[in-house]
């Protein structure tokens, strides 16, 4: 792995850990408590928190994202704040506006979809009462490469018509639903394989389905980040900054990628949604036309210009303008390692900071000892890979 900066040995770095145990309010990835491990250096903090599973050569890449918040900082902003969405997991469809709550202002929701022991009628009763809750929200679905190709097409198919058929702006008894009003956005990793992807866009486009097809773990679970997309496998791509070695990194793949970024977390705390924030705010957009909806002047000012992009009448078909990031997962945890008000969502936004962690908050989220003992081998072995 190409070196990163960082610290003058492996005991100045594990002198620098705090590891932090974050109480969830939901089960989220079959866990009820994060554990990450956060490093203070020279620039600032920063978050190693790869999942239990993964193995140390995977794992070495969040780590350099780590060094690389805590000894350079973040890369320069282009813009004040970042647009978020509101995150749904694979919940009741009861329990969904208690959880929109947490998402104030958000009007992008991505849906958490085929889970283990759940049918696709939870996954559409899930997505309605999401619209029945904030009508008018743009929708999209993560299925984390659950469903075969026939069980996507299908899926997505009924998806996308049940977000039509709960378009706000539809008189009640109006006709058949409308194939060219405002449906899903786009299906996250809908297939687990490169050619699943590729063989699932070629089939909705022979349908007539107009959904956007997004990868996120054939890109930063892969050897080669770009495969996908040069496959024709997807036409977005959800990013994290852990996965793929640090905010810098990502710029630089999703500058080789060319397709509309999503810049998401990895249920970070708020160190580690910190540096995703940063990567968002650092990334040239691309245009999002036909979403002007969503969209507000604040969402692609520049803090450094204040030129006429700051004030655009069509901010969504401006070149700045970058898709809402699924960053908001801090409404996840019942508590969190900064004081309140420190990363709040503010109108569907986060803002642009530098976040410090709260010691009073390390000291009371500390993790069991026998829990740092196991974080503190595992960064010594990434460490040695790096």
């Amino acid at each position: 792995m190409t070196s990163v900066p960082g610290p003058e040995s492996i005991d100045d770095l594990l002198d620098r850990v705090h590891v932090v145990a974050l109480p969830m309010r939901v089960k989220f990835r079959g866990i009820t408590e994060r554990e990450v491990a956060l490093v203070e250096g020279p620039a600032g903090w920063g978050e190693f928190g790869a999942f239990p599973e993964y193995a140390d050569d995977e794992a070495a890449h969040w780590l350099a994202s780590a060094l690389e918040m805590a000894w350079q900082g973040p890369p320069p902003a282009l813009r004040s704040r970042v647009p978020v969405n509101a995150t749904i997991p694979a919940v009741a469809a009861g329990e969904v506006p208690g959880i929109l709550e947490r998402f104030p202002g958000c009007t992008t929701v991505k849906v958490k979809v085929a889970e283990a022991g759940q049918e696709l009628v939870d996954d559409v009763a899930r997505v309605a009462t999401v619209l029945q809750t904030r009508p008018g929200v743009r929708v999209r679905v993560d299925a984390n490469g659950a469903w075969s190709v026939d069980e996507a097409a299908h899926a997505v198919r009924v998806l996308d018509q049940a977000v039509r058929a709960a378009d706000a702006s539809r008189a009640p008894g109006a006709g058949p639903v409308a194939l060219d009003g405002p449906g899903l956005e786009y299906v996250e990793q809908p297939c687990a394989t490169v050619d699943e992807l590729v063989q699932l866009r070629e089939r909705l486009a022979a349908d007539g389905v107009r959904v956007d097809v997004a990868a996120d773990e054939s890109i930063r679970r892969a050897d080669d980040p770009l495969r996908v997309i040069r496959a024709g496998g997807a036409d977005r791509a959800v990013v994290k900054v852990a996965p793929l070695g640090g905010p810098r990194r990502l710029l630089a793949v999703a500058a080789e990628l060319g397709v509309l970024v999503t810049v998401s977390s990895a249920l970070d705390s708020a160190v580690g949604v910190s540096a995703g924030v940063a990567a968002a705010a650092a990334l040239p957009g691309r245009g999002l036309p036909g979403h002007g909806e969503i969209f507000d002047d604040d969402d692609v000012a520049n803090p450094t210009a204040g030129d006429a992009a700051a004030h655009s009448t069509n901010p969504a078909a401006d070149p700045t303008v970058i898709p809402a990031a699924g960053l908001g997962t801090g409404g996840f945890f019942h508590e969190d390692v900064v004081e309140t008000g420190a990363l709040t969502l503010v109108d569907g936004h986060l803002p642009v900071c530098s976040v410090v962690p709260d010691p009073a908050r390390l000291a009371g989220l500390r993790a069991a000892p026998d829990r740092r003992d196991w974080w503190l081998d595992r960064i010594r072995r990434c460490h040695a890979q790096l």
